[in-house]
């Protein structure tokens, strides 16, 4: 399987979506699955049938650090 960027994350077979923990009932969060290169898929919860984005393993680590690191803190306003 090659993984591209908008492709329909129906396509991606054989991952293991997680969601976050503080996601809320109606399911309004992203999911994550890691890819068998190494990749992680990005979808939107409330549309799983939707287009997944694929970013490589230091782009989800920075994205993961400056969460850790409040750097995004005043999206949540």
């Amino acid at each position: 399987m090659h993984a591209y960027n908008g492709m329909p994350a129906t396509d991606i077979a054989g991952v293991t979506w997680r969601k976050s923990a503080h996601s809320n009932s109606t399911g309004n969060c992203v999911e994550l699955a890691e890819l068998p290169d190494g990749s992680v898929a990005v979808r939107n919860s409330r549309y799983p049938d939707g287009p997944a984005l694929i970013y490589t393993r230091d782009e989800i680590r920075a994205l993961v650090l400056g969460v850790k690191d409040g750097e995004f803190d005043g999206l949540l306003v």
